[in-house]
This record gives structure tokens, C-alpha cells and sequence, in this order.
């Protein structure tokens, strides 16, 4: 578990690009990191940059047009590499911004990206949600997002939320590694909207730290509306630094995700991670 973590900022030079930096920064101090951001030129696919840095577009967009959109980023991106170091690697692509994000995260073999979001709420929500929902929907790659300063966040109880009754054995060598350099409590959580043997639950929960090599767990089984509602009720009760929850990936305006809700309602930052 030495190996230092490859992990992706998409950013758009917002505070919310930056609120991700600072709690990124905060997990270097404790563990190695590698640390990039991305820049995503959101222009249509007609638009290519070649690896020596040629433009071309289909003539409706102006080649300068895009050439002054590349310099006025890559000049940002250089500010951030003079404010938090030469080691932060800087990347700009053009296309479009949730797709860009996750093939690059996947294709450069990342282990977190890490995201700022304002939220969503109401119908934009179910229409389109946030940025950062979006991602952690389609991306293979897990997704810790926030949504505001953490500067003070101090990783010492780490919350994991799971249907323990699944069999399914699940990558969880991000959390494992959390654990181990923050030396923190893991929490194991299960809601349930109906009745429930939570003595049974309970041997779940142990089955499945034994299976996954998770050690003094604490478990918690509580009775809720949904699952967005129960964590938000036991983070009332007991306050947890950092919350992991998987996703089927299948949020969006007929899917309700109680990860992507998270996502966009909790004050808490929250690792997703697709579900096996």
C-alpha cells in the first residue's frame, strides 16, 4: 500500500476546483499522492488539438477563437503549478466535459478523481444534476467530491454505507488505504425502509469485513425513508469525516441514486465507487 494514488481534478479554475485541491492536499500530508489537473475545452468533437498542438475545426468555429481559449487556460493551469508546486501535473482537452473527464480518468489508469460541486436541486436535478454527479455516475474510476472548504477536516471516522446482504466482493483498496494512513474508525452502515433481522444484517456486516479484510469495524443498523435520509439522520447522531457509498451508475431523470443525492445534498465529503 506504498504506491503513491494517481489522482484527477477536473477543473474549471471555480472555488469549487479549489475547495478539491485543499482536501486532496490535506490526504497528500498523509499519504502519496500524484497529483494532475484537467482543463476540458468544451467545444464540439469537430474541433481536434494534435499532439503538437495543431488546431482544426469544420471552419464554423475560428481556429483563434480556440487558440486564445488554450492560452488563457494553459496560463491558468500554469498559475496552479507556481501556487501548489512543480510536481502537479497539468492537462487541457477539448470535447465534452463529463465524457472528457471520465475517459481520461480511465485511460490514464487514475484511482480517485477528486471534485468540487455547487449541488443540484429541484427539477435541474433530475434533468442534468450536477457536474460532479454526472461523473460519478458513468465513471469506473471512484469520485470524492465536497462541496465546500474542508481545509479543517480531520479523516478520523470513515463511514461506509452498503447492502451488506450482497455477496458481491467489492474493490475497496481506496478505503483500505484511507484507513491505514489516517489510522481512522471504520464505520459500517445498513438502512432499511422496512422491517429488518438486524441481528442478521450484523452478521452480514462482519461476513463481509472478514471477506474484504476489514478489521475493528463498528456496525449500525437503522430504520429510514431512504437511504439519503438515513445517512443524514446517523451523521446527526454520529458525525463521520468521510462517507463511502457505491453506485449501480444508474442515476438520471427515471433512475433515483441515493449516491448521486448525497452527492448533491451533504455538507460531507463522499467517495463513490461503482458497485461490483
Amino acid at each position: 500500500m506504498n504506491k503513491k494514488l494517481k489522482v484527477l481534478i477536473p477543473t474549471d479554475f471555480s472555488v469549487q476546483a479549489e475547495y478539491a485541491f485543499i482536501l486532496v492536499n490535506k490526504i497528500r500530508q498523509q499519504t502519496k499522492l500524484e497529483v494532475h489537473f484537467l482543463h476540458v475545452m468544451n467545444f464540439p468533437d469537430t474541433v481536434t488539438i494534435s499532439d503538437i498542438g495543431e488546431i482544426t475545426t469544420c471552419g464554423e468555429i475560428d481556429i483563434e477563437y480556440v487558440a486564445v481559449h488554450r492560452e488563457i487556460a494553459s496560463k491558468k493551469l500554469r498559475q496552479i503549478q507556481d501556487e501548489y508546486g512543480k510536481d502537479i501535473h497539468t492537462h487541457i482537452r477539448i470535447g465534452a466535459t463529463n465524457e472528457t473527464i471520465v475517459d481520461f480518468a480511465e485511460k490514464h489508469s487514475f484511482d480517485l478523481i477528486a471534485m468540487g460541486t455547487k449541488g443540484a436541486t429541484g427539477f435541474f436535478e433530475k434533468l442534468a444534476g450536477s457536474e460532479t454527479q454526472i461523473v460519478a455516475r458513468k465513471s469506473k474510476v471512484p469520485v470524492l467530491s465536497l462541496m465546500c472548504n474542508r481545509s479543517d477536516l480531520a479523516i478520523k471516522r470513515i463511514l461506509l454505507v452498503h447492502q451488506f446482504e450482497d455477496s458481491h466482493h467489492q474493490e475497496l483498496y481506496l478505503l483500505k488505504r484511507f484507513l491505514l494512513n489516517f489510522n481512522a474508525e471504520l464505520h459500517l452502515l445498513q438502512i432499511s425502509r422496512t422491517g429488518m433481522d438486524a441481528e442478521k444484517i450484523v452478521k452480514n456486516m462482519h461476513d463481509f469485513a472478514k471477506e474484504h479484510g476489514l478489521e475493528n469495524i463498528q456496525t449500525h443498523v437503522i430504520k429510514d425513508t431512504d437511504v439519503e435520509s438515513g445517512v443524514i439522520h446517523f451523521n446527526q447522531m454520529i458525525d463521520m469525516d468521510l462517507i463511502c457509498i457505491g453506485t449501480h451508475g444508474k442515476g438520471g431523470f427515471f433512475h433515483s441514486s441515493a449516491t448521486e443525492k448525497l452527492i448533491n445534498h451533504l455538507h460531507k465529503p463522499i467517495i463513490s465507487f461503482h458497485l461490483n
